[in-house]
C-alpha cells in the first residue's frame, strides 16, 4: 500500500507520544484522533518502514463511550488532518480517560524501559476542567503573514479562532496579533495577569532557557534596547515570590509549581541538617527552595542558563547556606567529584539530590556520577515517562531503588503528563557499588 491509501483499523492500544495502535494485516499502524476500542478509517501517510506504518483518523466508524466533542473544534476528527491544530491530542477524549491512557503509557514504559514494577498513581490539579491552564503559548508566523500554531505534526502554520487550552488574557492577547516577520511568538502571562508578547524571528527562534540562546552570533545585529524576552517578571508559589525572564523557563499550567512542589516536598526524607543537597538543571531555584524550606541548611542549585542562575541567587536569598551555579550539569558533577574535599563528599552523601532534567532525561552518564556521590536519597521529576524509565534503571543498577512513582496530570488535553519518582540508597552485597563512590 501507498501513502494516501485508506483502510480500516481496529485500535487496541495507546502508545507513548499521543498516538494509538492498531494492527492491519499484522502489522503495527499508528494513529492520532482515537482511542482504544474504537474502529476508525485511517488515510495512510507513512508506509515506507517494514515495522510499522503511520496514518491519519479521518472516520470514526465505531466511536468509543469515552468520545466526546474535541475541546478545540478546530482540531476535531471533522476536520481535514493538516487543518488540525496541534497541542491538544488528548481534547476527543474525557478526561478522566485521558489519565487512565496517561497512566497505562507511564506504567508501559517503567515496565519495558525502565525493568521496573512500580506502585504508580496519577492525579489532577484541584479544579482543573482541562482548559484555560496554559500560561505559555508559543505562535508561529509563516512567509504569508499567517499567525497561528502549527498544524499537528507539521511545520505549518494554521491559524484559529481561539487557544481554548491558554488563559483568556493570552486568548485575547493572541486574537489581537499582527505579524511583523516570519518566525515565533511567544505570548506569556504571569502572576500580575498581564500579558507579554515576545517576538522571536526566524533568526532567533531557539527556546529561550536553552543555553546560548540570548548569544549573538555571527552575522546577527544587536538589537538597541533592553530585549522583552529578559524583562524580570514575578511569579509566586506557596506565599513565595521567584523572578525570573519573561522569556525563561517556568511551569506552563497555572497551578504545576504548586502542585509539583507539593510532591517533591511529599517525597523529602527528614533532611540531615548536615547534609549538602543537590538541586540539579535548577532553573531560577524552585526545588532548591523546597529544599530550604523543608530544613536543609546547604543547597548548591546547578543550571546551565547563567540568566536563571542569576535569578536563583537573588530568589534563594533567604538562605546563607545555598548558591546558584551556572554550570551543565553533566560537565558540574565530574568536576564537583574530583574538586571537592573529603568533607564536602560525606555531606552529600547525607544529603538529598533532587533534579529535573529536560525532555530527553538526565542520561546515563549524569545518572551514573549521581550515584558515583552516593546521596542518601534522590527526588526525580520527569516529563517524559520513556526518558525516566530508563534513567531509572540507570540508577537501579547503580544501587538505586524506586518505591513509587507518582503523576500529576499538568497538561490536561494532550499526551503529556509529569511525573515524581524517589529512590533510596540500596547497598547489596557483592554489587560493586563501592567501586563508583570516591
Amino acid at each position: 500500500m501507498q501513502p494516501g491509501d485508506q483502510i480500516e483499523l481496529d485500535v487496541t492500544s495507546v502508545a507513548h507520544g499521543g498516538v494509538f495502535v492498531g494492527r492491519h494485516e499484522g502489522r503495527v499502524v499508528f494513529v492520532p484522533d482515537a482511542i482504544p476500542g474504537e474502529r476508525v478509517r485511517v488515510q495512510l501517510t507513512q508506509t515506507g518502514d517494514k515495522a510499522f506504518w503511520r496514518g491519519e483518523t479521518i472516520e470514526v466508524q465505531d466511536a468509543s463511550p469515552h468520545r466526546r466533542a474535541h475541546v478545540w473544534p478546530q482540531a476535531d476528527v471533522d476536520v481535514p488532518p493538516e487543518q488540525r491544530p496541534g497541542g491538544a491530542d488528548f481534547g476527543h477524549i474525557d478526561l478522566d480517560h485521558q489519565r487512565t491512557l496517561k497512566l497505562q503509557v507511564l506504567q508501559d514504559a517503567l515496565t519495558r524501559m525502565g525493568g521496573v514494577d512500580l506502585p504508580v498513581r496519577i492525579t489532577s490539579v484541584e479544579g482543573d476542567d482541562g482548559t484555560r491552564w496554559r500560561t505559555r503559548v508559543s505562535l508561529h508566523v509563516d512567509d504569508d503573514a499567517r499567525i497561528g500554531p502549527f498544524a499537528a505534526r507539521s511545520h505549518r502554520v494554521v491559524p484559529v479562532d481561539d487557544l481554548p487550552l491558554a488563559t483568556h488574557e493570552i486568548a485575547d492577547a493572541a486574537a489581537q496579533l499582527r505579524a511583523t516577520a516570519p518566525g515565533r511568538i511567544d505570548l506569556v502571562v504571569p502572576a500580575d495577569g498581564r500579558v507579554r508578547v515576545l517576538p522571536r524571528p526566524a533568526r532567533d527562534t531557539r527556546s529561550a532557557h536553552q543555553p546560548g540562546a540570548h548569544r549573538p552570533t555571527a552575522g546577527r545585529v544587536r538589537p538597541h534596547g533592553p530585549r522583552p524576552e529578559r524583562e524580570t517578571i514575578v511569579e509566586q508559589v506557596s506565599g513565595r515570590q521567584f523572578q525570573l525572564d519573561a522569556g525563561g523557563f517556568w511551569q506552563v499550567h497555572r497551578r504545576a509549581a504548586a502542585a509539583l512542589t507539593d510532591l517533591v516536598a511529599s517525597f523529602l526524607p527528614e533532611l540531615d541538617p548536615e547534609g549538602l543537597h543537590l538541586d540539579l538543571y535548577g532553573g531560577v531555584g524552585l526545588f532548591a527552595a523546597v529544599l530550604g524550606d523543608a530544613g536543609a541548611a546547604h543547597i548548591i542549585s546547578v543550571e546551565s542558563d547563567a540568566r536563571a542562575t542569576a535569578h536563583a541567587d537573588h530568589n534563594l536569598a533567604a538562605w546563607p547556606g545555598a548558591r546558584a551555579q551556572a554550570a551543565r550539569v553533566d560537565r558540574w558533577l565530574p568536576q564537583f567529584r574530583d574538586c571537592a574535599d573529603a568533607r564536602e563528599l560525606g555531606r552529600v552523601r547525607g544529603g538529598v539530590v533532587v533534579l529535573d532534567p529536560p525532555r530527553s532525561g538526565a542520561g546515563a552518564a549524569v545518572v551514573t556520577e549521581i550515584a558515583a556521590l552516593a546521596p542518601a536519597s534522590v527526588v526525580y521529576v520527569a516529563c517524559d515517562p520513556v526518558a525516566l524509565a530508563r534513567d531509572l534503571k540507570t540508577f537501579r543498577q547503580h544501587g538505586y531503588e524506586a518505591a513509587e512513582v507518582r503523576a500529576v496530570d499538568l497538561f490536561p488535553n494532550s499526551h503529556h503528563v509529569e511525573a515524581v519518582a524517589s529512590l533510596n540508597r540500596v547497598t547489596r552485597e557483592g554489587d560493586g557499588r563501592d567501586s563508583l563512590i570516591p
